[in-house]
């Protein structure tokens, strides 16, 4: 083991220290998951999940309604049916419907990359259902990626070289499945260089980005959101 850190490059192991300084909202779940082995010749990948907030459609709180998206269309069917659509207890497998999900995979190559334009490069997978209306927007791309760069520019993380796919997938379903509603998925697969190895307000940035796919509003000016507890 001792060998082996040995031989990680110290400003990969600073940007690491700087993604566990992150500090994410309470409706993301955020964990680590096996990383590309071909892509750099170091890199870590973290998988996000975003679920139905606490509170639910009981919330009087208009602040933290849902403004779009699954969000807004879960806590719909549980007012509907008189529910509550947040957990209740706070435990990860209490956590009700899960709303977006994403992949954060920061790669670094010590002998950098033309490609990149640097020796880091972080690749971004996120995928989010979305109401009928929305989905159908002509302009769902560009507000896709307005979403990312906008992301990047409040949390203060400089990058350049991003670029990005944003894809409308049509689900429909037929024959012992035909009562399944049609559903429209949005995925965005991005990439961008950081200015430095220092990543901690990238991944926040990121984590924001998430939970606006999912459909939830901003956090209030001068609200702090809170990495989430994990359990052992």
């Amino acid at each position: 083991m001792v060998n082996a850190l040995a031989q990680v490059p110290a400003s990969f192991l600073y940007a690491l220290g700087t993604l566990r300084k992150a500090r994410c909202r309470s409706e993301l779940r955020l964990d680590e998951i096996p990383a590309p082995a071909r892509l750099a010749p170091f890199a870590v990948a973290l998988g996000a999940e975003v679920f139905v907030p606490g509170g639910g459609a009981a919330s009087s709180d208009s602040d933290r309604s849902p403004v779009h998206g699954p969000a807004a269309m879960t806590l719909a069917r549980s007012a509907a049916a008189g529910t509550s659509a947040g957990p209740s207890t706070g435990d990860a497998d209490d956590d009700g419907e899960e709303l977006a999900t994403g992949r954060f995979i920061l790669l670094h190559d010590p002998d950098g990359s033309a490609v990149w334009d640097g020796e880091f490069r972080i690749v971004t997978y996120i995928r989010a259902q979305l109401d009928a209306e929305m989905g159908n927007d002509e302009m769902l791309g560009s507000v896709a990626w307005t979403w990312l760069v906008e992301a990047l520019e409040t949390h203060n993380a400089p990058y350049r070289a991003a670029g990005g796919t944003a894809t409308r997938v049509l689900s429909e379903s037929f024959g012992t499945l035909a009562d399944r509603p049609a559903s429209i998925d949005i995925e965005l697969r991005a990439s961008w260089t950081p200015a430095s190895a220092d990543v901690q307000a990238h991944l926040e940035a990121w984590s924001d980005m998430v939970c606006t796919f999912a459909g939830l509003p901003p956090l209030p000016d001068g609200v702090s959101a809170l990495p989430r507890r994990r359990r052992s």
